[in-house]
């Protein structure tokens, strides 16, 4: 049953965005973006983009400083090297913003807002260009000043994950089940890969290709020329990029279910883990603990044999990713009492964040 409502919640959420996207209403209650540098987490949530300090967690700033019901956010923002913050709505005026990190200010004179559909996906920025995928199926392809520099590549389905890359290639997903590979040098695009369901969110790279997890219960290898083959069956929806960690690839699955594998021989490492709901969120791998957030709001430590450290109960649900940040662990639960919260290795909460109105 926790299964089926998470699909349903699920599918909701892309429903919603289809229509959104179609109609130009915008989509207002989803949950959080998160991403996090030394300094400061950046929290995406609704109509503001919060940056909050990881010291204290008092907020430093916040964007736009009035409330706009067309701007909506949901995608994790982007940090790049030269301290921009990079973010597109989810709201119907289709804005594509860069954010000075420090300061919230904006860094274009004007967003960028030639896509059609909303932005779900995080952008990738590779040398001196921003590769952004839509829903519109379209991946833009932009300068560091938010102006077009080359056409879009129109790949098809809806695009929902930050391109990945190898230093050479692109790797993007699509919920129309295929697999994109892409020369950015010049924008060519190889024949698209079908794994065979949804692909929600990035691949996971390794040295020799990327490990994708789809709602075809898989988990496929994919080499930079497009061979690829299935490594590991879950028993349920894949949603959340697997975590690399040397010779080990750990995932996850809407049953619940953790996975080890050892890409070496093929096997799992642990029998079943399954913690306590449906999961969507990517597993963190941070020293010798493996961090799982879960539909039922609970946010767990595993260690190396999946057996748990610990665990802290949020009071809401969690669907985004837990983020690093120096020597904490961000945690951005969805319809809790609080809209972010930090902890340490040990599982003590340093503090919680709540925005003012």
């Amino acid at each position: 049953m926790k299964t089926k409502r998470l699909m349903l919640f699920l599918m909701l959420v892309l429903g919603a965005l289809f229509l959104g996207a179609c109609s130009g209403q915008p989509l207002a209650n989803n949950w959080p973006g998160l991403a996090a540098d030394a300094e400061r987490a950046y929290l995406s949530i609704g109509t503001f983009i919060y940056a909050v300090d990881v010291k204290t967690g008092e907020e430093v700033w916040r964007y736009p400083a009035e409330a706009d019901n067309s701007v909506l956010f949901y995608a994790n923002p982007t940090l790049t090297e030269d301290g921009q913050l990079l973010i597109g709505s989810v709201g119907s005026a289709h804005s594509f913003v860069s954010l000075d990190a420090a300061t919230g200010r904006e860094n274009w004179a004007e967003p960028f807002t030639g896509a059609k559909g909303a932005w779900v996906a995080s952008p990738l920025v590779m040398g001196d260009t921003i590769y952004a995928p839509n829903t519109d199926g379209f991946l833009y392809i932009l300068g560091m000043d938010g102006k077009q520099i080359a056409d879009p590549i129109e790949l098809g389905g809806s695009l929902w994950s930050a391109p990945a890359t190898d230093g050479d290639l692109l790797y993007v997903t699509s919920l129309d089940h295929h697999l994109h590979i892409i020369d950015p040098t010049n924008g060519a695009s190889s024949e698209p890969i079908d794994l065979g369901g949804a692909l929600p969110d990035s691949p996971a790279v390794g040295e020799e290709g990327v490990y994708v997890g789809s709602f075809a219960s898989t988990i496929e290898f994919v080499t930079p020329g497009g061979d690829h083959k299935v490594l590991a069956n879950a028993s349920n929806w894949v949603w959340g990029t697997p975590a690399l960690d040397g010779e080990t690839l750990y995932y996850a699955d809407l049953s619940g279910n953790v996975y080890s594998l050892d890409l070496a021989t093929g096997s799992q490492n642990w029998g079943v883990v399954q913690p306590d709901g449906p999961i969507a969120a990517r597993p963190l791998v941070v020293g010798e603990q493996i961090y799982i957030a879960t539909e039922e709001g609970t946010f767990y430590a595993l260690d190396r044999d999946g057996k748990i450290v610990w665990d802290k109960e949020t009071g809401g649900k969690i669907y985004t990713t837990p983020v690093l940040s120096g020597d904490l662990i961000l945690v951005a639960p969805y319809q809790a009492e609080f809209a972010l919260a930090a902890y340490d290795a040990e599982g003590k909460q340093a503090w919680t964040f709540t925005p003012e109105k």
